[in-house]
């Protein structure tokens, strides 16, 4: 590998949005980065699938290729930046990469989420870095946190607003008291949402991120299928409406836990309650709220996604990469999980739970109602009964007290074959005031 005397040359896969946005800094902020690691850092290549399309960038023309060769075996690279986005290619690419001995950086949550140790691995083995702060929240420096700034603590809770489409979903809902489907289309007129937002709202996207985020904070290996995942697609203005009556905002939070060795890791649309950090994070901004045994609470807040805040954080690592080329300790920074994993039972998972119920309009249907709750242990903390529009038909909204899933579940389970219940409208977790 090139002296650092010299320059350091990086190779770019993809030059969409991020990858604009990368060579946008590098060019950019030139002099700074000499400053920090000590030497120049050139754009040798750039894998892109079209030489002729228009770009947010200018690139010099011999930068661009159609062979993916040509920046994974290029002896002149020594930095490799994956910013195209998708599993398989990606993969390969990654994989290749690091086995021709370049160190690597990718802002490719999907792909970390799914084969993040494997390629973790490939990196160590052949003395290489891997970094991947921008996979996780755009421009909050929240992996680097994890790994360095709370490495001597112990985590034992994380929750986070880790997907900005949904969250600028449910403020939009929250704030101008439109129904899903309005914001969504404006969404993504805005382009803040995608033509096809499944992995957005169904939760998929924000779920990647917290198997990560869990993997990093309790050193334990968390996959995707370990997520429980629930999207914001069921949540209404009248569950956002009855949720402010009740001091509540609903959030898709990311939510994991330690306890005695034991995780649970959920993504679901959540009651907070109004003095909680996290519902104070409004449109598409992220924010990740972790609590550690010595340094008790702290919350890491920024736009989420992004070409120059999702680059701000590739060319943090690619700062990190060439320091570590100088100190001469590429590969070494990454620690395998230390534990082995431990999900925790549904009788472990605590939490309150919100019901809304559409419920016979006729005496006697109360009585079954709370008699059906007080059989399997749980209490009500909040109720209110509303007229609906269908005769013979009242709403009710239930918060109960604290309780564990294995009876939430035994009790949602009894609703939906009581004869007294018409339908669950909604059914969401209620966290307390603190993570």
């Amino acid at each position: 590998m090139r002296l650092l005397g010299e320059h350091v040359a990086i190779g770019i896969l993809g030059l969409g949005t991020v990858g604009s946005g990368v060579v946008r800094m590098v060019h950019g902020h030139q002099e700074e980065l000499q400053h920090k690691v000590g030497c120049k850092v050139v754009v040798e290549k750039v894998l892109v699938q079209d030489l002729e399309k228009e770009r947010r960038v200018s690139p010099k023309q011999e930068w661009l290729t159609l062979d993916p060769d040509d920046v994974l075996s290029n002896p002149n690279i020594d930095v490799v930046i994956e910013v195209m986005g998708g599993i398989g290619l990606a993969r390969k690419y990654i994989l290749q990469a690091l086995n021709n001995g370049k160190h690597v950086i990718t802002a490719n949550k999907d792909l970390m989420a799914l084969h993040g140790a494997e390629l973790l691995k490939t990196a160590a083995d052949n003395g290489c870095d891997l970094f991947y702060e921008a996979s996780v929240a755009g421009g909050i420096p929240i992996i680097r946190a994890l790994k360095e700034g709370l490495a001597s603590d112990r985590i034992t809770k994380m929750m986070g607003i880790v997907n900005g489409t949904t969250n600028y979903i449910l403020t939009k809902m929250d704030k101008q008291q439109l129904s899903f489907q309005d914001v969504l289309k404006e969404a993504q007129e805005l382009g803040f949402a995608e033509a096809d937002p499944t992995s957005d709202v169904e939760g998929l996207d924000a779920a990647r991120k917290m198997a990560i985020l869990s993997t990093l904070g309790f050193s334990m290996n968390i996959h995707l299928d370990d997520v429980d995942v629930k999207g914001i697609t069921g949540v209404t203005k009248e569950d956002i409406d009855y949720a402010r009556q009740f001091g509540y905002t609903i959030k898709l939070i990311g939510n994991a836990r330690k306890d005695d060795g034991k995780v649970e890791v959920s993504v679901e649309p959540t009651l907070l309650p109004d003095t909680h950090p996290l519902s104070s994070v409004h449109n598409e901004y992220n924010a990740v709220y972790i609590y550690g045994e010595a340094v008790g609470e702290t919350m890491f807040f920024g736009p989420g996604a992004g070409e120059l805040p999702t680059a701000t954080s590739v060319v943090s690592d690619l700062v990190a990469v060439i320091r570590n080329m100088r100190l001469g300790v590429n590969g070494k920074n990454d620690v395998a999980p230390q534990y082995e994993k431990q999900l925790k039972p549904l009788d472990e998972i605590h939490g309150k739970f919100y019901y809304r119920l559409h419920i016979k309009d006729e005496a006697g249907t109360f009585s079954v109602l709370a008699s059906l709750f007080a059989e399997n242990g749980v209490s009500l903390e909040k109720l209110l009964q509303n007229p609906t529009s269908s005769k013979g038909t009242v709403e009710v909204v239930i918060v109960t007290h604290g309780t564990t899933k294995q009876r939430d579940s035994l009790v949602y389970s009894q609703l939906l074959k009581s004869d007294a219940v018409y339908g669950i409208e909604s059914h969401f977790r209620v966290e307390g005031v603190s993570a």
